[in-house]
């Protein structure tokens, strides 16, 4: 009787504790909602009439949001940052490639540059590249309203959940959805955004005209998260924690082997020197208009996730307009851990860079040491290059 009563009152304490973390979700999501709608009264009060130029949301910081703009000359090769590269690479116990260059300019460095590693949610880039191309060509507007509905979940970090399963629906101009997909890696709001603007097909079809190379556009994020974790999706694992109970069913050993073959050939995987070298061309101005340029590049300096990866090791001055990728851990061993970013310079120098880890039991203090060194490594190339040196220190973000 006492063992009875003991798990009675085990239940009881379980059912609480997720009754609180549900109440707090949903208050996060309601949070989220009225920081949306906020959003989407300026958006309407601003944005143009059908043909007009793009416009967007009221208080886009200058700094960020001026025109695309390249330096007169390319720096030479920097055969100091490729050195400090390999150094960094060889000290991380882990899978790690990395490639960093110059805008506009033909050289590369980095480590395991063309090997393909895993994406993760840096593949939410070329759904907003899409988004926005649709938009230059007049397909789209950024006040197109998008209703959100309780079949639209997906799977792991979704935000906007809680207030669509509260309201039983949420609508919200395509903008801000692709604001909550790049800034706070909302998978339901990048979700929705890729199958309104056309599919995987679509996404793959935009990469492909701007000859856009070593970048695979995966499933979507059901079928890919399924895959890696060897469940079969269905549409009621989209409700509460179901995925996480059937993943939790699959044996052991066979998650192991599937996530080494995911980690081994990715079928969201991308290059890292394919990165780098689209974000060198998106800074340049090269794959969106000027306006759809400028709203891309201010939604990424202002994300909030991933605020200690690249970011952290930067200096005062120095931008990094940037997305971050995380993948599924399995006992101790984290996959996918990825920041990706084009990084500008006092002097408006702008670099393509992308760090992305395969695969590795490191800890995150670790992961996001060896992705700050990277971003020192680079700061202080471009000052011996320029004949300058850096004066101040980095600061914790």
């Amino acid at each position: 009787m006492k063992l009875h009563h003991r798990r009675g009152e085990a239940a009881s304490l379980y059912q609480t504790f997720q009754a609180r973390r549900s109440a707090r979700r949903r208050r996060l999501g309601l949070t989220l909602t009225v920081l949306g709608g906020i959003a989407a009264v300026g958006l309407f009060a601003v944005l143009s009439r059908p043909g007009d130029p793009v416009k967007t949301l009221a208080g886009v910081r200058s700094a960020y949001a001026r025109a695309p703009s390249l330096p007169g000359s390319c720096l030479p090769r920097p055969e100091g940052l490729q050195t400090a590269l390999n150094d960094i690479a060889a000290r991380f116990q882990g899978k790690v490639g990395i490639a960093i260059n110059q805008a506009g300019c033909k050289w590369l460095v980095g480590v395991r540059a063309d090997e393909y590693f895993p994406q993760q949610s840096v593949s939410k880039l070329w759904v907003s590249l899409s988004v926005l191309d649709a938009v230059d060509r007049g397909q789209m507007r950024l006040d197109e309203p998008i209703t959100l509905r309780p079949d639209d979940q997906v799977v792991f970090n979704q935000p906007l959940r809680w207030t669509v399963l509260d309201q039983g629906s949420l609508t919200l101009p395509a903008q801000t959805l692709m604001q909550d997909s790049l800034s706070l890696s909302d998978n339901m709001a990048n979700d929705k955004l890729l199958w309104r603007v056309g599919g995987p097909d679509h996404v793959r079809m935009v990469l492909s005209e701007r000859k856009i190379e070593g970048i695979r556009f995966g499933p979507g994020e059901r079928l890919l998260q399924s895959a890696i974790a060897g469940v079969t999706w269905t549409p009621d694992l989209a409700e509460g924690y179901k995925f996480d109970e059937a993943r939790g069913k699959v044996p052991f050993d066979h998650r192991v082997e599937l996530l080494g073959k995911y980690v081994a050939d990715p079928m969201d995987g991308a290059t890292p020197a394919g990165i780098a070298s689209a974000l060198g061309r998106l800074g340049g101005g090269e794959l969106l208009s000027e306006q759809s340029t400028a709203l891309l590049l201010d939604i990424m300096a202002h994300s909030k996730s991933g605020p200690r990866r690249l970011k952290g090791g930067l200096l005062p001055g120095w931008k990094a307009y940037h997305k971050t990728g995380t993948g599924q851990e399995l006992r101790g061993t984290q996959t996918g851990f990825n920041d990706v970013a084009l990084v500008e310079a006092p002097d408006g120098t702008r670099y393509g860079v992308a760090v992305m880890i395969g695969e590795t039991r490191l800890p995150n203090p670790a992961r996001l040491e060896m992705m700050q060194a990277v971003s020192r490594a680079l700061v202080a190339s471009h000052d011996a290059a320029r004949g300058g040196a850096a004066t101040a220190s980095a600061t914790p973000d």
